[in-house]
């Protein structure tokens, strides 16, 4: 169990619970987690906490909790905020192992509400008990009976909650129930449920790494609103993919200090959701943009195995939605494989004007005789004993299941090959209500209304079925102890790059100019061509004040440009200081990127890698993974970005040298970490990667603060 997770059984699978404010009307705060678990039907002991009744909801209860027999798992306290510390400390005396404050009036309210707040969980950590809220919705656990929470949603004309796979771990209390809703109206049921509130103690981290830990859960569904610990966060998604668990997030609010401009590229690109992004690729999290999409493919991992490949076949009963659905598995990068020759002759016998190829269009002639669409559907899964053709397999039925003759005989069919080849995923688009959703789920199959839908959670599967459990745990951090600190006050261009060259980041090589004539030398010295930029501690950007001379051919050339543009410069940027210029040869051919370092402040050093050059805002094709990166995590990073083809040689041009852009990455990103404390952005733009190697072309540095 992780550090972060300890104590969280006494949470989510208590043994005994007091509710502390217990009330005896069922429909109030104090009441409503009473009458929840005596309706889920909770085994374990129940203790009301109420020194005006001798009993609440027909159970025993005590004047206070010093007053009850025996140990208690976990406390609920649903008392006024002025209460509440004396409530706690009663359940710190009696020994409790976790509690559940539904209390708000704390952290919420400012900054006197936080310092109380702190103080409590500071007296918590002290005693070793664990802290759920103040402010929080609690918890449920279907399977034990435990619903340790006032939600309305079990107050209401809903279902109640069914024992399911998934667990949910939100932030939003109110979110959080909405999404359970849509689970259930989807057909699946819960494993657990935690709302964390204003995370005094627990927090969605430590609830998320508990959940990877469960064997009652196999998939986990976040809200997120922000985090305080990254590095934790980082920990818990890693623990979730070693263990194979998919992990479905959404994360809103994103923060106005992580978007506060700075005056490199790295930082104006990140933004402040780049640090969140990273956290999420870094562990195969999918990143829902929406409360269905986020419900839609949790529900659909609990359906049957994770595709382990791309394959995806498509049959439906309408050529218009084959071509839609095709457009979107190209888009979605999924894989469509032309059916065999001989599988499309036996699909043409039965229809002569179906399409055969993949998508299959069994067209409108299935609706008088059903059994077309199964034998299709049969004869593009090949040979029940023959390897299988697809990992994804998409059926677009339109009105099948609201035609019960139709559905009658579609669905023995679909049961029949989806017993055949276990390892496929199957995504039906049809109408259907919840009741056949449910059914459908329990036999394997996930349903989903809109075709687009379908293949978005395709694509979803694939990505976690491709990616789990290899994504790599986070890289472990370069020791800060005994390394070099940073030289004092600003660093201008030629500082920048030897340090990051002393990290392993490869330089072309250059001299320094303090004059014309010393800069004629210096490019006689390295050969032409070269490159002329003015040397300054303030100038990030030389190209934007004509600082910067490319294509000197000659000495007079470089000795006239010399004077040209530091004259340029001294017009355009009076306050500059001018410490001369660098020299140094022009890199031929290679692509232009850029490899840069944000600092993020829930997350830390950023690692940024894109296409470079003075476009680079403009393109805006950039990849963010967390610091420090793994060999393994840089190759993917540079794979991930739109215009990798341009690296893996367009339009006849050689392909440039991966590897060596890995190992830059690589060296950054230790270097960003061993200075973490110092550095704000670090951008080397552009990198030239070349068929052999890479080298840094300019380098900036800015301190924090």
């Amino acid at each position: 169990m992780s550090d972060a997770a300890r104590g969280l059984d006494a949470l989510f699978r208590p043994q005994s619970i007091a509710l502390i404010g217990a009330s005896t009307d069922p429909k109030k705060i104090g009441g409503r987690p009473l009458a929840n678990m005596l309706r889920g039907g909770f085994k374990g002991r129940l203790i009301p906490i109420n020194p005006s009744a001798r009993k609440v909801q027909g159970l025993l209860s005590y004047a206070s909790l010093d007053d009850v027999p025996g140990p208690v798992d976990q406390a609920i306290i649903a008392v006024p905020a002025a209460a509440a510390r004396d409530a706690l400390e009663a359940c710190i005396r009696k020994g409790v192992r976790a509690a559940v404050m539904f209390t708000s009036g704390f952290g919420e309210l400012g900054a006197e509400g936080r310092a109380a707040q702190d103080a409590m969980a500071a007296r918590c950590r002290e005693a070793g008990m664990r802290l759920l809220g103040p402010n929080c919705l609690g918890v449920m656990n279907p399977a034990d009976g435990v619903f340790c929470t006032f939600s309305s949603s079990l107050t209401g004309i809903r279902p109640w909650p069914r024992i399911g796979r998934i667990g949910i771990a939100t932030q939003s209390g109110a979110v959080g129930t909405y999404c359970h809703s849509l689970l259930e109206d989807r057909g699946a049921g819960l494993s657990h449920y935690v709302a964390t509130g204003n995370e005094a103690d627990v927090d969605v981290a430590a609830c998320i790494a508990w959940l990877a830990q469960d064997d009652a859960t196999d998939v986990i569904l976040t809200y997120l609103e922000g985090c305080r610990d990254g590095a934790r966060l980082r920990e818990a998604l890693a623990l979730c993919a070693a263990r194979g668990k998919p992990v479905v997030a959404m994360k809103v609010g994103v923060s106005e200090a992580g978007a506060a401009a700075t005056i490199s590229h790295t930082g104006t690109l990140a933004g402040s959701d780049a640090g969140y992004q990273a956290a999420f690729d870094e562990a195969g999290v999918w990143r829902a943009r929406s409360l269905e999409e986020a419900a839609d493919i949790a529900v659909a991992c609990t359906a049957g195995k994770l595709p382990r490949g791309r394959r995806l076949g498509v049959i439906t009963v309408s050529g218009g939605a084959g071509a839609l659905l095709a457009d979107e598995a190209a888009a979605r990068g999924l894989e469509m494989p032309e059916l065999p020759e001989d599988a499309q002759k036996a699909i043409r016998a039965l229809v002569p004007f179906a399409s055969p190829r993949n998508p299959v269009d069994a067209t409108a002639q299935t609706g008088n005789d059903r059994t077309l669409l199964t034998r299709m559907m049969a004869i593009m899964m090949g040979e029940p004993d023959g390897p299988a053709r697809f990992d994804v397999f998409v059926a677009f039925l339109a009105f099948v299941a609201e035609n019960a003759d139709a559905f009658a005989t579609v669905l023995p069919a679909l049961e029949t090959l989806r017993k055949q080849r276990p390892d496929t995923a199957f995504i039906l688009s049809m109408r259907g209500s919840n009741e056949t959703r449910r059914m459908l789920l329990e036999k394997g199959f996930f349903l989903c209304e809109d075709p687009t839908e379908a293949l978005r959670t395709a694509a979803a599967l694939v990505h976690f079925g491709t990616r789990l459990p290899k994504a790599p745990a986070p890289a472990a951090a370069a020791p800060a102890a005994g390394r070099a600190r940073l030289p004092e006050g600003p660093l201008d261009e030629a500082a920048a790059r030897k340090l990051l060259a002393e990290a392993g980041v490869p330089f072309v090589a250059e001299r320094i100019a303090r004059s014309a004539a010393e800069a004629a030398e210096a490019a006689t010295a390295l050969g032409f061509p070269v490159a002329l930029k003015v040397l300054s501690p303030d100038l990030a950007h030389k190209s934007d004040v004509g600082g910067v001379r490319l294509g000197l051919r000659d000495a007079a050339e470089v000795a006239a440009a010399y004077e040209a543009m530091l004259r340029q410069v001294r017009e355009a940027a009076p306050q500059a200081r001018i410490e001369g210029a660098l020299v140094s040869p022009m890199v031929q051919g290679g692509v232009e990127t850029v490899l840069g370092v944000h600092r993020d402040p829930v997350f830390g050093p950023v690692v940024m890698f894109g296409l470079g050059g003075v476009f680079v805002e403009v393109f805006r094709d950039v990849a963010f993974r967390l610091a420090p990166l793994t060999r393994e995590a840089a190759l993917a990073q540079i794979d991930s970005i739109r215009g990798r083809a341009l690296l893996e040689g367009a339009r006849g041009r050689p392909p440039v040298d991966k590897e060596a852009i890995a190992d830059a990455l690589v060296a950054l990103s230790r270097f960003a970490v061993a200075h973490a404390d110092e550095v704000a952005s670090v951008e080397i733009n552009p990198f030239i990667a070349l068929p052999k190697g890479g080298l840094g072309v300019d380098a900036v540095i800015l301190r924090n603060g």
